[in-house]
């Protein structure tokens, strides 16, 4: 009896531990769309400052191409939509994985307390 608890346990283990490596992932993605978004952000009060007589450059590969002030502020825009919106949704992922991994450590718990009653009765 006791064996069988152990084994189910160690499967658990490994279902939380695998739980625990998606959450880390998905912070790190979420620290990197923040990054990304103040960088963006920064670009967009940079664009507001300048007039129509200013020159704007787009970087694309090794080359600077020029670009209309309007495409450029309209790309920066879509790319705040965009990072937002994957913010939104590795919160909503991250949220959810920590609802799973709660419940996996209350199955852990529950398994333990059977293990440590069973070597206590043998």
């Amino acid at each position: 009896m006791a064996e069988q608890i152990q084994k189910k346990l160690q499967g658990e283990l490994e279902k939380y531990q695998q739980l625990q490596k998606d959450l880390s992932r998905a912070v790190a993605a979420r620290q990197k769309l923040e990054a990304q978004l103040t960088e963006n952000n920064i670009v967009k009060e940079e664009l507001e400052l300048l007039d129509a007589t200013n020159t704007i450059f787009k970087l694309m590969g090794p080359v600077l191409v020029k670009q209309e002030m309007e495409e450029a502020k309209g790309t920066v825009g879509k790319r705040l939509e965009y990072i937002t919106g994957e913010i939104k949704r590795y919160e909503q992922q991250m949220q959810e994985l920590e609802r799973r991994s709660e419940q996996q450590r209350e199955t852990l718990g529950r398994l333990q307390q059977e293990l440590q009653r069973g070597q206590g009765k043998g």
